[in-house]
């Protein structure tokens, strides 16, 4: 009997009704293709040479057969391997899951030996994964799989290589004993052995999720301990100054005339890093404009990017290249942070109405709490009051409401307003961030009055722009 060459061995063989076929087919026309031996051993035609085995033809075909190794190089290239991936990939209709586990033994042979026959130096043939996913045009991933797949019960592997099971759902059953594998493999009916796959996916995503959970409890547990408090979560919404291309002429529109912007300078120079637990996660507003000075900032806080969501607007915007209908959530983390557990991640584009202007949709305080549930958290640049979260900034809680009560308290005075009593009305306004436009419809005066209200009163963006950075300048100093 003739052995099989390892390389042809990387292929699985024929079984089933395709080999009953080709036994038949060989019984009636003959051998139509020569069976290549290549040190001794069949390097093509293991499923040919089967068959006249099967027939008890095979001393009368001996004359087909090359068996002088020699005679392979006249016929084909000196490299065995190609050559056989070649005749194979092109003859033989596999699956993707049979073409990863090709490509998985094909990245992991490695022949022993002394490499000093030819045989020896052929099998030390390798591909690394990529080029072994590529030479049998599947991905990384499914080469990964069918790599788990070898290293389980050989039932499994041969329930792929035959095309009854996926790559992917063979690898759903490795974490379990090779008993129970063989077992599964051995009784299960194919719907059933979906089934028991569906069941240990399921059993996996709760295990990971769970083990997440208590990682994620963990860590808010270490860091509500230390000596001085850090947050494993900060939301922060900097005070962007986007400049336009004049700002004599193009600065109708500009944020600074709706609440004081800071330098990127100053937003850097911010010691976020000092309030930051070792693991933490930052969550950070940026618009698409100032989407690089955002990763900058980032950065200089000590985080890296990983990824980002989107806000799509209910109504449009201005632009230079585009009208703005969206904004970047950016999320970057430093240290170790669990990620969400599969099938728990929101989605990339979440759809919210505009408030007033700056002002941001909830969303990403709803992913820091369903992500993060335990973790310390802060908000910089709050507007509003949300429990379990400590703010710092501008707009933090407290003038906002203020405001808002002071214009319930002023309702009837709506339109009515004089100088004098439209000042408290428009110092809180100013204190909570509103814009003299907001303010005018809120007390119900054209835009023109409440600026030079403003003007009078020493309110303008200006000034109140030099008195905030001040302000931040001190308080961030604190932290240093």
């Amino acid at each position: 009997m003739l052995e099989y060459h390892p390389i042809a061995n990387l292929f699985p063989l024929i079984e089933g009704s395709d080999f009953a076929e080709l036994v038949g087919d060989i019984y009636e026309n003959g051998l139509q293709e020569k069976i290549v031996l290549h040190g001794g051993k069949i390097l093509d035609g293991r499923n040919r040479y089967r068959a006249l085995v099967s027939l008890d033809r095979f001393d009368r075909f001996r004359d087909t057969i090359d068996f002088d190794h020699l005679a392979f190089t006249h016929a084909a290239p000196r490299d065995p391997l190609t050559w056989v991936l070649s005749k194979n990939l092109r003859r033989r209709h596999l699956s993707e899951s049979q073409r990863a586990m090709v490509a998985a033994k094909l990245e992991t042979y490695r022949h022993g030996g002394d490499r000093k026959t030819q045989e020896d130096q052929d099998a030390n043939l390798h591909l690394d994964r990529k080029a072994a996913a590529d030479t049998l045009q599947v991905s990384p991933r499914s080469v990964a799989s069918a790599a788990k797949v070898l290293g389980g019960a050989p039932e499994l592997a041969d329930a792929v290589e035959k095309g009854s099971l996926s790559v992917s759902a063979a690898a759903d059953l490795t974490g379990l004993s090779v008993d129970r594998q063989k077992e599964i493999i051995r009784n299960a009916d194919p719907v059933a052995l979906y089934a028991v796959i569906k069941e240990e996916r399921t059993k996996k995503q709760v295990e990971k999720k769970a083990r997440r959970e208590a990682r994620e409890a963990d860590l808010a547990a270490r860091q509500r301990q230390l000596p001085d408090k850090r947050y494993g979560v900060i939301l922060a919404d900097p005070e962007w100054r986007f400049e336009p291309y004049s700002r004599q002429t193009g600065m109708d529109r500009s944020p600074d005339n709706h609440y004081p912007t800071s330098e990127l300078a100053d937003i850097k120079a911010r010691d976020v890093a000092a309030i930051a637990a070792p693991d933490c996660v930052l969550l950070l507003w940026a618009t698409a404009p100032m989407l690089l000075q955002a990763l900058e900032v980032m950065a200089i806080w000590g985080f890296s990017y990983k990824s980002h969501a989107v806000w799509g607007k209910d109504r449009i915007g201005t632009g230079y290249w585009f009208r703005s209908k969206h904004e970047l959530l950016l999320l970057g983390t430093r240290g170790d942070v669990p990620c969400p557990a599969m099938g728990d991640q929101w989605e990339s584009l979440v759809l919210a109405p505009v408030g007033r202007h700056s002002e941001k949709p909830d969303f990403g305080h709803g992913i820091a709490e369903a992500y993060f549930p335990n973790l310390p958290k802060i908000e910089l640049n709050a507007r509003v009051v949300r429990p379990g979260w400590d703010a710092w900034g501008l707009e933090a809680p407290g003038d906002a409401e203020a405001y808002a009560l002071a214009l319930s308290i002023n309702a009837d005075r709506f339109g009515r307003h004089d100088k004098a009593s439209a000042e408290p009305l428009l110092k809180l306004g100013r204190a909570a961030g509103v814009s003299p436009y907001q303010i005018a419809q809120d007390i119900g005066h054209p835009s023109g009055t409440i600026k030079t209200w403003l003007n009078r009163l020493g309110l303008t963006d200006i000034n109140r722009m030099h008195e905030v950075n001040a302000q931040r300048a001190q308080e961030w100093s604190g932290h240093e």
